[in-house]
């Protein structure tokens, strides 16, 4: 069906995004350079309305979901890359909630950040999101739609890069009322004395199996960062309100599964309890802490276990807040990821050789910062 130009203009101007623009020719775009423009669509597939799925919840208007559909690959955020992006916004059957589903938890990492971009350790360095991280935040939102998910509570960390995934995805899904609770036992693991260094020119100077050693094992953590670099987080005034003994000066991933399970027991659990659907936008390594405690997973495997940027995850839990598994989980997960299997796979392997290219050389899950 054919849309009049006026009308995509105006549906244009409705999608939630920063330094949007309307153009009519087409931008040249180099390898990793990400413009923040949208490339005016000269029709739209519109999508028959699906009032309600299964959980009973009215669709939004279907006419800016058609949009939201073709904008991936048009460009929301982003006019596109030169590198191959995965296409994870298109349309999936909303799924029949299992008969004994207690409560709903969703997990979402964030996407790219401007320090990922850098190839610099993270950690607690707080950084925003690069133009394609935002891009990723608004294919999982638009998923999350899909889905039709009506969020009851959500939580995140005290960092702006999974905050902003978070603040998109709700303003996409219409859902900027939702409550939201912000706490620093969800930010990523700290990486101590390496925060701030470049992947690469650490492994020169430390050696490939050292590196190998602080970013895959499961409890050795990196050295400890020095609490007079602008790094130490306890020189950051949004943590004046944590005892200083509790701020880490570096954290292997067992250090970040201890600190992220004292949170999950005392502020989502009671909201599970209570039967909400809960979303966590959050970081790769606590929310592995966080399906390490849920899934029962061991310490070998959950370093190994990649999570891909801008896919949620969700589980549906009984009502002893044990995971119901689906039929379209992925070993050794029970919850299912809001994706196609080629595209989850594709999604992985993407989070894999990103690492080798950072590291120059075999990557793995448990860098993901």
């Amino acid at each position: 069906m054919e849309v009049p130009e006026i009308e995509v203009r105006e549906l244009v101007r409705q999608v939630p995004v920063q330094s949007v623009e309307v153009v009519q020719k087409e931008v040249p775009v180099t390898e990793y350079q990400y413009i923040e423009k949208i490339v005016e669509v000269p029709q739209i597939v519109y999508e028959e309305p699906r009032r309600r799925c299964a959980q009973g919840r009215d669709m939004v208007d279907t006419r800016l979901l058609a949009l939201l559909l073709i904008l991936p690959a048009g460009c929301m955020y982003s006019l596109g890359a030169s590198r191959p992006r995965i296409q994870r916004s298109r349309l999936i059957a909303c799924r029949e909630a299992p008969p004994d589903s207690h409560a709903v938890l969703i997990l979402l990492r964030h996407g790219q950040s401007v320090w990922n971009e850098a190839s610099l350790f993270t950690g607690w360095a707080d950084v925003e999101l690069t133009t394609l991280g935002k891009n990723e935040a608004a294919q999982a939102a638009t998923t999350m739609w899909q889905e039709g998910l009506k969020i009851d509570v959500a939580y995140t960390s005290l960092l702006k890069r999974a905050q902003q995934t978070l603040d998109i995805v709700l303003k996409i899904t219409d859902q900027e009322d939702v409550p939201v609770h912000q706490n620093w036992r969800l930010n990523e693991r700290m990486y101590g004395g390496l925060t701030g260094l470049n992947k690469k020119e650490t492994v020169a100077k430390y050696g490939e199996e050292q590196v190998k050693q602080w970013r895959r094992s499961y409890s050795t953590p990196p050295p400890p960062i020095d609490t007079g670099s602008p790094y130490w987080p306890g020189n950051d005034n949004k943590y004046a309100h944590i005892d200083e003994d509790e701020i880490p000066l570096a954290e292997c991933l067992k250090d970040t599964v201890e600190r992220c399970l004292p949170y999950w027991e005392g502020s989502m659990v009671p909201a599970l309890e209570r039967g909400k659907t809960v979303l966590v936008a959050a970081h790769g390594n606590s929310i592995r802490g966080l399906l390490k405690h849920l899934d029962k997973i061991s310490d070998e495997e959950i370093t190994s276990l990649e999570i891909p940027t801008g896919i949620p995850l969700i589980y549906h839990l009984d009502s002893e807040l044990q995971p119901i598994a689906s039929p379209d989980a992925v070993a050794p997960l029970t919850g299912y990821w809001l994706a196609d299997l080629e595209a989850l796979k594709q999604a992985q392997e993407e989070v894999a050789n990103q690492s080798k290219l950072r590291y120059g050389e075999g990557g793995a899950a448990a860098d993901q910062k």
